[in-house]
């Protein structure tokens, strides 16, 4: 990553928090902004430029939902007034739909009418229990909705499809010149959740040699990681948790490999997968992209890797087993013996490290700040700050990690950010 392009990061993410910290009354950024200009997607366009099914976008399917299933219940029927059910089965299915895209479905429903006095929003197709889509579908999850306007006026369609991203959809489609495609992440989604983690018996290996739980890891703990620059194991520093709950419930994914190791971490966060060639050389996936026949770097101890072959990925829901995501100094882990990024959502290693670097800065003052203090003021202070690393850190996102989300996916939400360009590391 080049110096300017640092430069430029840096710079974004401080002209982003002045517009956030920038409220009230008195001098400033008080200027209104000019109206903003819509264009109408043309057909077969869709926003954002991704595939439907991926974590920058709806994310992954999570199944089919029927009326005899648990999750049925969490489907709503809308019966907003202001938009047309066109109800073709006659069962009211095309109602039913989840708390999101209800909700996204509502604010469109308000834009047209503004858009177009006397015209209102119509939905052709909603949830649906008939098997009549791809067998990815989100409309099996009451995910996805095909909308028209109410007059039926094709020309329309291309602003209804503009329309329908500036609602909030998670990814907007002119599927067809008869309709136009909406969907949602789930509420359950880790794209969703805005996070990445492992489970709390996941297990890392300390400067000592032993092992220590998710759950027990500290800030201030050595870790065994590899070092990007030098590709070498080395022990590296936990120098916060971007997640930290112990009462979550996550979707996570067991990888496994032909020797043994096995890891459960979230379908966003990103695994150092193997490219075809030998040698070491990596590259940033989604644990979601792993495929059975992939290779890993799985750690041997003595500070060695070996390269280890995929033979399952299993998904699985876990329920009250916490959810954790401890970040080093390299901005990589071992866990349960298997090399991993300790990053999740952003699809680029480099530029997620490079998004913290202000944040490691900080830590290296104030670590640098309390050695000298401990020097001054001798054992208590020592003392202090022991008991300060030892203590068990906060409950929740980081507040530095949830501004980095929030602003890349405001800022470049159809970049790199969320779903973009794969990162390879030689």
């Amino acid at each position: 990553m080049s110096r300017p392009l640092f430069v430029l990061v840096i710079l974004m993410m401080v002209v982003g928090g002045a517009e956030v910290g920038a409220c009230g009354p008195g001098r400033g950024n008080s200027r209104r902004r000019p109206p903003k200009k819509l264009t109408p997607l043309v057909f077969k366009q869709h926003v954002p430029n991704v595939s439907e099914n991926t974590l920058g976008a709806s994310g992954l399917t999570e199944g089919r939902i029927t009326r005899n299933d648990s999750r049925f219940k969490d489907l709503v029927p809308n019966y907003n007034g202001d938009i047309v059910f066109k109800d073709e089965e006659g069962t009211g299915a095309d109602r039913l739909m989840t708390q999101r895209c209800q909700e996204k479905l509502n604010t469109l429903a308000i834009s047209v009418m503004n858009q177009w006095p006397g015209v209102r929003l119509r939905v052709t197709e909603g949830w649906d229990e008939e098997g009549h889509h791809a067998t990815d579908s989100l409309h099996y999850e009451g995910r996805a909705v095909d909308i028209t306007t109410s007059d039926r006026d094709r020309s329309k369609y291309g602003m209804l499809a503009r329309l329908a991203v500036e609602a909030g959809f998670d990814w907007v489609y002119y599927e067809s010149r008869a309709h136009i495609h909406c969907s949602v992440r789930s509420e359950s989604s880790q794209a969703a959740k805005s996070g990445g983690c492992f489970m709390e018996n996941g297990t890392v290996v300390l400067a000592d040699g032993t092992r220590r739980r998710m759950a027990d890891l500290r800030v201030g703990d050595y870790v065994l990681s590899l070092d990007r620059g030098s590709g070498k194991m080395v022990f590296s520093e936990v120098i916060l948790f971007l997640d930290r709950n112990p009462l979550d419930s996550r979707k996570f994914l067991r990888i496994k490999t032909r020797g043994g190791s096995s890891v459960l971490l979230t379908p966003s966060h990103l695994v150092l997968r193997l490219s075809e060639s030998e040698g070491v050389a990596t590259e940033h996936v989604f644990a979601a992209e792993v495929a059975v026949g992939d290779h890993l770097l799985v750690a041997v101890g003595g500070g060695v890797y070996v390269r280890d072959t995929v033979v399952a990925v299993q998904a699985q829901w876990v329920h009250h087993g916490g959810v954790y995501a401890p970040l080093t100094r390299t901005g990589t882990i071992v866990v349960d013996d298997i090399l991993v990024s300790c990053y999740a959502l952003i699809n680029s290693q480099t530029i997620a490290h490079l998004a913290f670097a202000p944040y490691r800065l900080y830590f290296n003052f104030r670590e640098s700040f309390e050695r000298v203090w401990t020097v001054l003021t001798k054992p208590v202070s020592a003392w202090e700050a022991s008991w300060r690393k030892s203590e068990e850190p906060p409950t929740g996102i980081h507040p530095y990690a949830r501004f980095l989300y929030a602003f890349a996916d405001y800022v470049v939400p159809n970049s790199v950010f969320f779903g973009g360009t794969h990162d390879t590391l030689s």
